[in-house]
């Protein structure tokens, strides 16, 4: 349920900040989580959307916005299935799943990796707040692979600094369609939402900056593997990026869809068919540790799913 609030924008709150006006009109909300709403489309201007926290307001207009019901708040510990790569007192690292949502969100109350971590970590970081314990960096949904949690505050400060820096690098294994020209290429294009599905991310004149490398892994016949690193971390930027060379990540829902359906080969149309997600798997990461300053790299094989449509489209190569 969501409980759903109009106020009108005053003279005081002229010319601000969205997420800053929000702040001043409710002030028992903090202002990141205003922002949060904002990102997720719960908040309307004169009855339209708002685009951004950023966009400035006028004294007069009207804002309307739903905030979810105070039981929402209240994560419940969950016992589930963990790979947990490394652990010690100021951090765990785990092989995140396809399929796992990071933390509660509107149609993922419950059975998320934050509720799964309530239940195996006693002592969680508190500054991501009640929804997002100790989560330093997010993987969306069905991407598989390396994740750090933080499970003390002063670990959540160090390794949320070091995040935008050259000390953490983190590696993804993408399968594509098609082969890019060059065997290795930085694509450096800003992103943002889509202007035709607030839903999408795409690459826009103003958007914000986001680099990524890649480099080919392994040729195969209609499709590629390649390598990725992120030099920023934008939502859905290797996804984005990938489309927007012309070489959209095999199985993605969003911005790729069904283009199996062109390969002339029916032994590789049914095996790219079954793969159920994008193939898309964050393989290592390196990170300062927060406590010794020890450089630290963390690797994820790759799951079944991606692995056996991987044998299966090279054995399909060598016939």
């Amino acid at each position: 349920m969501l409980e759903r609030q109009f106020v009108t924008v005053t003279a005081a709150q002229d010319g601000l900040r969205l997420d800053r006006a929000l702040g001043e009109l409710f002030p028992a909300h903090s202002r990141s989580a205003l922002a949060r709403l904002v990102e997720e489309e719960h908040v309307r201007l004169d009855g339209r959307t708002a685009k951004k926290p950023s966009q400035r307001v006028e004294s007069g207009q009207g804002i309307e916005i739903d905030f979810p019901d105070a039981a929402s708040a209240t994560v419940e510990a969950q016992e589930l299935p963990l790979h947990i790569l490394h652990e010690d007192d100021d951090l765990i690292v785990i092989d995140k799943p396809a399929g796992l949502v990071v933390h509660p969100a509107a149609g993922h109350r419950d059975q998320t990796l934050v509720n799964a971590l309530l239940f195996t970590v006693k002592d969680l970081s508190g500054i991501g707040g009640e929804i997002r314990p100790g989560i330093v960096h997010r993987l969306d949904k069905d991407t598989s692979g390396v994740m750090v949690i933080a499970k003390n505050d002063e670990a959540h400060r160090k390794l949320t600094a070091a995040w935008g820096t050259d000390a953490v690098k983190k590696e993804y294994l993408a399968l594509v369609y098609g082969t890019p020209s060059t065997d290795r290429g930085t694509i450096d294009a800003a992103i943002g939402r889509d202007p035709r599905d607030r839903k999408r991310m795409a690459v826009v004149a103003h958007g914000r900056r986001a680099i990524t490398e890649y480099e080919v892994a392994q040729r195969l016949r209609y499709v590629s593997l390649l390598r990725c690193t992120l030099r920023t971390g934008r939502t859905h930027q290797i996804r984005v990026h990938l489309k927007h060379i012309g070489h959209p990540i095999v199985g993605d829902p969003v911005y790729s869809g069904p283009q199996w359906r062109g390969i002339p080969e029916k032994r590789v149309q049914r095996a790219i068919a079954r793969m159920e997600r994008q193939a898309l798997h964050a393989v290592r990461l390196t990170f300062p540790h927060p406590a010794t300053g020890e450089t630290m790299t963390m690797e994820a094989a790759l799951p079944h799913d991606f692995a056996s449509l991987l044998d299966e489209l090279s054995s399909s190569q060598n016939r």
